[in-house]
């Protein structure tokens, strides 16, 4: 099981491939967004903005998140982990209902090029 450090540092290695990504990619996530990441066998939530590409965490909580972001993402540490090591496929593991995303219609539209 990925422990709360391993899965911040999954995290900030998102951020840093979204900030390299082509221009597809980039296009697709300059937005400005609150949003949240569930980590559920850990019962801990990183919540922070998407913003211009890149992910910042401000804040990491104990539980669901109290507030609604506008971008919300549930997994695993492992699949967080699995997802950010291109061990494992966004598209598959949404699908298949092992990570969670919910966004607003025009947001979804926007990240649908992710998958």
């Amino acid at each position: 099981m990925a422990t709360i450090e391993q899965c911040r540092s999954a995290l900030d290695r998102l951020s840093d491939n979204l900030a390299r990504a082509d221009d597809d990619v980039r296009s697709a996530t300059e937005l400005d967004r609150s949003l949240s990441c569930h980590i559920t066998d850990l019962d801990v939530t990183f919540a922070g903005r998407l913003t211009d590409g890149r992910i910042t965490v401000h804040d990491t909580t104990e539980g669901p998140p109290a507030d609604r972001a506008q971008i919300r993402l549930a997994m695993t540490g492992d699949d967080l982990i699995a997802l950010v090591d291109g061990e494992l496929g966004f598209a598959r593991a949404w699908g298949s209902g092992r990570v969670r995303l919910e966004a607003g219609f025009r947001d979804l539209l926007r990240l649908r090029s992710l998958l």
